[in-house]
């Protein structure tokens, strides 16, 4: 199998590297391009320039969309774009290293896919995002790039890349097309061209210490047995049976404004079909419905919890009012 998976992650000043790129590939090409770009929320033209750039088509892709040869994939505004076996996902994961899209999960879940198929690239842009990812896709059998740092217009990536990978190749822009035509004719056996498929967007893991819901800072845990207690660095302190209901408060607060939020939302999407029927726009009727549609059903979910949570606590005024034997 070739090398023609090729994964890539820039931030700002990686444009023109990004464009003449996608601009050195042939129509022919049957490979594919993945890019991560720390472009926030805002909308992006990313797609379309790449695709006047050269011969291939690109998109942002929708959540579970096949994998189509020959084509350039962009990680979407506000979504992480991950690799799974023949089909794309998106994911409003944990932030990372500041940014939804970042690279790491890119490079992560490509890695945990394809193993030694997969080209890492880290190109311009600040902060580290891409080192860690791309140490992956090196330690699977893949091939690592990264631009040159002194001609990056921001080397704070390259350096970490370069500082934590030891990557195979550290190009100038102009050399990095080529490079990557030339690595993407490599083959690799059947038995490298497949990683170990593991979690691309970490889940929430153990916490490293519960919070005291005084202060919010980090509780020791003093004591054993019925002299359990759990106290910060300030001097708060709370037995076992007192940090349940402070949590159940704390979530029921959180929960108190996610729905408002989505109220809020509702309202707007109100607002919105009026104004677009009134205009005629009948794709902006249907879009603002979609919206408002989507927000009722994640506020019927947040009452729906909030039920749990006054059951929750029944229960556990029940326990702690029982007599001890």
């Amino acid at each position: 199998m070739q090398r023609d998976l090729i994964a890539i992650g820039g931030s700002a000043g990686s444009l023109d590297t990004l464009l003449s790129i996608a601009a050195a590939f042939p129509g022919n090409f049957t490979g594919n391009l993945f890019i991560a770009v720390h472009i926030g929320h805002g909308p992006s033209q990313l797609p379309g320039l790449l695709a006047r750039s050269g011969g291939l088509p690109a998109s942002h892709p929708r959540d579970r969309e096949p994998i189509r040869p020959g084509h350039i994939y962009v990680a979407p505004p506000g979504r992480h774009l991950l690799i799974e076996k023949e089909m794309l996902r998106l994911s409003r994961g944990p932030r990372e290293h500041f940014t939804r899209p970042a690279i790491d999960p890119l490079f992560r879940s490509a890695a945990a896919t394809y193993g030694a198929r997969v080209i890492g690239v880290v190109l311009s842009g600040g902060g580290s995002d891409g080192a860690a990812g791309l140490d992956t896709i090196k330690r699977a059998g893949g091939r690592t790039v990264v631009l040159d740092p002194q001609e990056a217009v921001f080397p704070d990536m390259p350096q970490a890349a370069v500082g934590i990978v030891a990557p195979d190749f550290v190009s100038l822009a102009g050399e990095i097309p080529g490079l990557l035509i030339r690595l993407a004719r490599e083959t690799v056996p059947a038995a490298q061209a497949a990683g170990e498929q593991t979690e691309a967007v970490a889940m929430p893991e153990r916490p490293i210490a519960l919070t005291c819901p005084e202060c919010g800072g980090a509780l020791r845990r003093k004591g054993n047995g019925g002299g359990l207690q759990y106290r910060c660095h300030i001097g708060h302190a709370l037995g076992a049976a007192e940090m349940l209901p402070a949590q159940l408060e704390a979530l029921e607060k959180a929960l108190d404004v996610a729905q408002r939020i989505l109220n809020e939302r509702i309202e707007l999407a109100r607002n919105m079909i009026e104004d677009a029927t009134a205009a005629g726009r009948t794709q902006g009727v249907g879009y603002w419905q979609k919206s408002q549609a989507e927000a009722e059903r994640h506020i019927e979910a947040i009452r729906q919890m909030l039920s749990s949570i006054e059951a929750d606590s029944d229960q556990m005024e029940a326990v702690s009012a029982e007599p001890a034997k």
